[in-house]
């Protein structure tokens, strides 16, 4: 399976992912505006990959497969003040 993968214009670090090169019919038009304009990354070839750095193939392949689409999005912030006061907390104990 070829699956083409774009990145967001508005959002940083969030990419869609497609099963046709530059066919968005099946992502919903609010999601496409929030999304903005569509920059093509690269093409992937799922079948000789057995994993990605941030991305499940599973639920990959299940959401290409059912909704036509997936849209990736970027980690959560790491919480800086709360790690450095759970390490407070570890060191004194």
């Amino acid at each position: 399976m070829l699956v083409y993968v774009y990145k967001s214009s508005k959002k940083q670090q969030t990419y869609l992912y497609v099963l046709q090169k530059d066919n968005f019919e099946d992502v919903p038009k609010p999601l496409m505006q929030t999304f903005g304009t569509p920059t093509f990354v690269m093409i992937l070839a799922l079948q000789k990959r057995q994993k990605l750095a941030q991305v499940d193939i599973d639920k990959l392949t299940t959401e290409l497969n059912s909704n036509g689409f997936y849209l990736q999005l970027p980690p959560p912030d790491e919480d800086l003040l709360k790690a450095h006061k759970q390490s407070q907390i570890k060191n004194k104990g």
